[in-house]
C-alpha cells in the first residue's frame, strides 16, 4: 500500500515524486519507458533555483533572443541580468526521476490502464512493460501528471477530456556551426503564418544539437511539411536529423484539477502551459510541486477538500500571469498583419525589459507604472491601426 502513486514520469510527475518521498511519504512512480516529449527545452532562473538544478543540466546558455516577422523582419532581444537555460529532455526528465528515486520514491515501468476501486483502497493499473502482464498499485491517493490528453484527467476528473491543445512536433538536429544565420547562444521564434498559422516556429540551440519546430491547433496542418519549410528558410535543411517527436501541448489550465475523491492532477494533465509562449516546463515542476502539498494535507487531515489546494495554490501565484499571456495570443496570433504588429512591438525596449523580467521571474513586474502605460498606448494603437505595421 503506497500512500501515493504518481502516474507520469515527466518533470511535473518526478517533481511530485520526489517532494512526497523527501517528506516521507511512500510513493509509487509509474512511467512509460522511452518516452522523449517534443520541447524546446528553454528554462528560466528561476526554475533552477527553486528546484535546484545542477549546471551540468543546462545544454546551452542563451544570451538573445529573436522575434521574426512573417515579411523576415527581426529584433534581438538582449537577455540582461542573466541567461535562459537550455534542457534536452532526452536525458533532464531521466536526471529528475533518478533524483526522486534517490529520495525514495519507487520507480515502476509501464503503461496506466485504469484505477480500479472494487477493494478496500483505490488501486492502479497498469501494464507492466517487462512481462506485459497486468498488474496493480494500491494507494491511498493518485496523482495524475500523465501528459495533455491524459487518460487519468479522461477516466476521473470533470471536463479532463475537453482540454484546448496545439499539436507541437520538432526535430533534433545536429547543430551547424555558429553563423550569422544560427547562433548557438540565440533562440529564435518565428511569427509566420506560413509556419504556423496561430502559434509560432522556434529554433533552438541545445548545445550540440537544436530543436527547430513548431506548433498548430489547425487541422489539416502539415507539421513535418511546415518544419521542413523552417529547416530551409533557416538554413538548416542539410544539418542530419536525430531524432523527430510530437505530441500536444495545452493552452488553458482546468477548470477542476481533482476528482472529489482520492485524485488530484499535475503539469500537462492539469493543463498548465504558459499560453502564447507555450512554456511548460516551469510550470510542470510547480504544478507537481503544489499536487505534492495538496496530497500531503489530504493524507494528514483525512479531507478529501484539501486536493482542492493543488489549483488554489497554482492560480494564486500565477493567474495573472496566464490571463494576460492569453489575452497577447488572441490579440496578435490571428494573422500575419497581427503578427507583425506583434514583432514591431518587440523593437519596443520597455517591452524587451518588462517581458523579461516577467518571464525570468515568473511574476509580472508592477514596479514601472510609466512604462507599462507605454506600453499599453503602443499596444492600441497597433490594434486599432493607428500606426502602420512595420511601426518600431
Amino acid at each position: 500500500m503506497y500512500d501515493v502513486v504518481i502516474v507520469g514520469g515527466g518533470p511535473s510527475g518526478a517533481t511530485a515524486a520526489e517532494d512526497l518521498a523527501r517528506s516521507g511519504h511512500s510513493v509509487a512512480l509509474l512511467d512509460r519507458d522511452g518516452r522523449i516529449k517534443p520541447c524546446g527545452g528553454a528554462i528560466p532562473p528561476r526554475l533552477i533555483a527553486d528546484f535546484d538544478l545542477p549546471d551540468e543540466q543546462l545544454v546551452a546558455k542563451i544570451s538573445t533572443a529573436r522575434m521574426i516577422s512573417p515579411t523576415g523582419r527581426h529584433v534581438d532581444i538582449p537577455i540582461e541580468n542573466g541567461f535562459v537555460g537550455m534542457v534536452d529532455r532526452e536525458h533532464f526528465d531521466e536526471f529528475l526521476r533518478v533524483r526522486a528515486a534517490s529520495a525514495g520514491a519507487k520507480r515502476v515501468t509501464g503503461t496506466y490502464l485504469r484505477i480500479d476501486r472494487a477493494g478496500d483502497a483505490p488501486a492502479v493499473i497498469y501494464r507492466d512493460k517487462a512481462s506485459g502482464e497486468e498488474r496493480r498499485l494500491e494507494t491511498r491517493l493518485i496523482i495524475g501528471a500523465d501528459g495533455a490528453r491524459s487518460n487519468v484527467a479522461r477516466d476521473e476528473v470533470p471536463g479532463g477530456d475537453k482540454i484546448p491543445y496545439v499539436i507541437a512536433y520538432h526535430e533534433i538536429i545536429e547543430a551547424p556551426q555558429a553563423t550569422g544565420a544560427y547562433d548557438p547562444a540565440r533562440c529564435d521564434v518565428i511569427y509566420d503564418g506560413a509556419i504556423s498559422p496561430d502559434f509560432y516556429g522556434w529554433v533552438f540551440p541545445h548545445g550540440k544539437s537544436a530543436s527547430v519546430g513548431m506548433g498548430s491547433m489547425v487541422k489539416g496542418v502539415d507539421l513535418k511539411q511546415a518544419t521542413a519549410a523552417l529547416r530551409v528558410s533557416s538554413g538548416l535543411a542539410d544539418c542530419p536529423t536525430i531524432r523527430r517527436e510530437g505530441a500536444p501541448i495545452p493552452l488553458k489550465p482546468l477548470d477542476c484539477w481533482d476528482n472529489g475523491r482520492d485524485v488530484v492532477l499535475a503539469g500537462d494533465a492539469a493543463g498548465v502551459v504558459a499560453p502564447s509562449s507555450g512554456e511548460g516546463i516551469y510550470y510542470a515542476m510547480v504544478g507537481g510541486r503544489v499536487a505534492a502539498t495538496a496530497a500531503v494535507a489530504c493524507l494528514a487531515s483525512g479531507r478529501v477538500k484539501d486536493l482542492r489546494l493543488a489549483r488554489q495554490l497554482f492560480m494564486r501565484e500565477h493567474k495573472t500571469v496566464f490571463r494576460v499571456l492569453a489575452s497577447m495570443q488572441n490579440a496578435y496570433y490571428k494573422s500575419d498583419e497581427r503578427r507583425e504588429r506583434f514583432v514591431s512591438l518587440c523593437h519596443d525596449i520597455d517591452v524587451q525589459r518588462l517581458t523579461f523580467e516577467a518571464y525570468m521571474n515568473k511574476k509580472l513586474v508592477k514596479a514601472r507604472p510609466m512604462a507599462h502605460l507605454r506600453i499599453g498606448l503602443k499596444n492600441l494603437a497597433h490594434l486599432t491601426r493607428l500606426v502602420p505595421a512595420a511601426y518600431t
